[in-house]
């Protein structure tokens, strides 16, 4: 699988966004992507209570171990990249988890507008 250009949304690199945990979907660090990853696992996001609690009601668990899998669970404060549908339809419900930019893959644009990235954002824009 060969990833695409590793740029952020701000058009700088795009900067590691966890490694504990490891996140991403080549479990680098980092909100890489590539044509293989359908969910768009593009933004970086810092997990709060409130969106761990939605994530769990819509069906994906990111807060409780798998040990099986070699997943700790998530709790608030963790980053993580997000799929970014997932990331747009908190935003949509009021329960959006905040967004690291220089982490957030250029191609979450494709799905989630700027402002709404910049809304949420914790990072200052250089």
């Amino acid at each position: 699988m060969e990833k695409d250009p590793s740029f952020n949304v701000l058009g700088g690199p795009l900067a590691t966004c966890s490694t504990a945990p490891m996140t991403g979907f080549f479990r680098n660090g980092a909100c890489d992507t590539c044509a293989a990853d359908h969910g768009s696992h593009t933004v970086c996001a810092v997990m709060t209570a409130e969106f761990l609690a939605f994530s769990k009601y819509v069906g994906n668990d990111l807060s409780t171990p798998r040990p099986e899998y070699g997943f700790a669970g998530l709790k608030p404060g963790d980053g993580w990249c997000l799929c970014a549908s997932r990331f747009l339809q908190a935003h949509e419900e009021g329960c959006a988890p905040q967004v690291t930019l220089q982490s957030t893959h250029v191609r979450a644009l494709d799905i989630v507008p700027i402002d709404v990235l910049r809304e949420h954002a914790v990072d200052a824009e250089s």
